[in-house]
């Protein structure tokens, strides 16, 4: 049995009613709570839901292509793609998938290319690896008028969702189209910034422009970052400048910057293939700098950038991770086999992180202190051959440090300066207290 356009839209009240988004701002933002404002009802309404509760306003007499993948659901986990689909008032022509794919079914590295999505019917292109004139040309021969963007981050400046909507801001300038982002929670909060700052000379798809690689941000705080201090002026990173692109960002009520994400009450649905839980979420900044070594970062297990290790590492390594005293986190002995990646079908040893503080724990500190205290206690230590490191950390200033055998704090400090720098201007374009 196949349901009517309308008879879906009529499945769809639920959406509409957790209430009206609100007047657009001035500066094409549908305006969040404000500080004092009391907190939602039970759970944050994402800026999805405050976009069909003002009856999709914004969205009005345009041919619409979204962005998403599978993180882009409503409250009651059906997927905005298939609600927007069955609704008359909007005109939805195309899906664009990210890396991973519209459907997530690639792994790192890779994407699901063209299609068409067997649900809908809808052309679905394949924006991974593209970007400026390139994917304004995918823009525009999808005949869509406004892009919107609808994707679940998780708060690392290499987690390259970002920079998608990055890529599609630029390449929809380039090709006279309208963006519209509909934000969802931070879920490691977003009370601050942390890491070093990427330089421009180690620009790559896991980090464009110069923002610290915890970013503290949403995705529409970052959509305004990007326009006003990359787009707007210029400076895109060694790019031809097409100019700030015409920018709406629809967002979130009841979100706070010290929540986390299994405050929100939202469903948690794995942005990738590694991201399983929230918990993987909120080591990811710090653990994922071993993608830039010879250790495994637990790819192939159950518990992702929560375990590290390698043939030949024991309980040394956690002894000496514990023996740095970091806040909020422990570290314990552990062994695993990963079923592919590094060391597939090998048994490593290494360690767990087990984070016992969320608000203390600084997943970045944690990542140095792992590869320093590895460095030390495990002589099969080794950078990735290619120097990955220094495009995760946006630099070579950790690497060097490293290898000269510098502690955290020393590595901490280096960075502590473009921190600032980026702290004050990420305050500019915040949208929740």
């Amino acid at each position: 049995m196949t349901l009517s356009r309308r008879g879906v839209l009529g499945l769809a009240g639920v959406v509409g009613s957790a209430g009206a988004a609100g007047a657009l701002g001035a500066a094409g933002t549908a305006p969040a709570a404000g500080a004092g404002a009391p907190r939602a009802a039970g759970r944050v309404r994402t800026g999805f839901e405050r976009l069909a509760a003002d009856g999709y306003a914004v969205l009005a007499g345009q041919k619409v292509g979204v962005v998403t993948n599978p993180t882009g659901i409503t409250a009651d986990a059906r997927h905005l793609v298939d609600v927007l689909h069955a609704d008359e008032r909007v005109d939805l022509v195309a899906v664009f998938g990210p890396e991973h794919g519209f459907r997530g079914t690639a792994q790192a590295g890779d994407s699901e290319g063209a299609s068409r999505d067997p649900a809908t019917g809808l052309p679905v292109y394949d924006t991974y690896d593209k970007s400026g004139q390139r994917l304004a040309d995918v823009f525009t021969a999808a005949g869509i008028d406004t892009v919107v963007f609808d994707i679940q981050d998780v708060g690392a400046r290499f987690y390259t969702y970002i920079w998608t909507l990055y890529d599609c801001m630029r390449s929809a300038a380039l090709a006279g189209k309208a963006v519209v982002v509909l934000d969802r929670p931070n879920p490691v909060g977003g009370r601050r910034a942390a890491g070093p700052v990427l330089e421009r000379p180690y620009a790559s798809f896991v980090g464009r422009e110069p923002i610290a690689l915890a970013h503290g941000m949403t995705a529409a705080e970052l959509a305004r970052l990007f326009n006003g201090e990359f787009l707007a002026s210029g400076r895109s990173a060694g790019r031809s400048a097409a100019g700030p692109v015409r920018l709406t960002t629809v967002a979130m009520s009841g979100w706070r910057r010290g929540s986390f994400f299994g405050e929100t009450g939202l469903p948690w649905v794995p942005p990738s293939p590694n991201m399983p839980t929230p918990d993987t979420a909120l080591a990811y900044a710090g653990t994922c700098l071993f993608e830039g070594t010879n250790l495994s970062e637990g790819r192939g297990t159950t518990t992702p950038f929560e375990v590290l290790g390698a043939e030949g590492i024991d309980r040394r390594w956690a002894e000496a991770a514990n023996g740095l005293g970091l806040p909020g986190v422990w570290f314990r002995e552990a062994y695993f086999t990963p079923t592919f990646s590094k060391h597939v079908g090998k048994v490593c040893g290494g360690v767990r992180l087990i984070v016992h503080d969320r608000e203390a724990f600084d997943p970045v500190r944690a990542g140095i202190g792992l590869l320093v205290t590895a460095r030390r206690v495990w002589s099969g230590f080794g950078w990735r051959a290619d120097h990955w490191i220094d495009r995760l950390t946006g630099s070579d200033r950790v690497r060097t440090l490293v290898d000269a055998g510098a502690g955290v704090e020393e590595v901490a400090g280096d960075w502590a300066a473009g921190l600032a720098r980026f702290e004050a201007v990420r305050g500019q374009y915040l949208l929740y207290s």
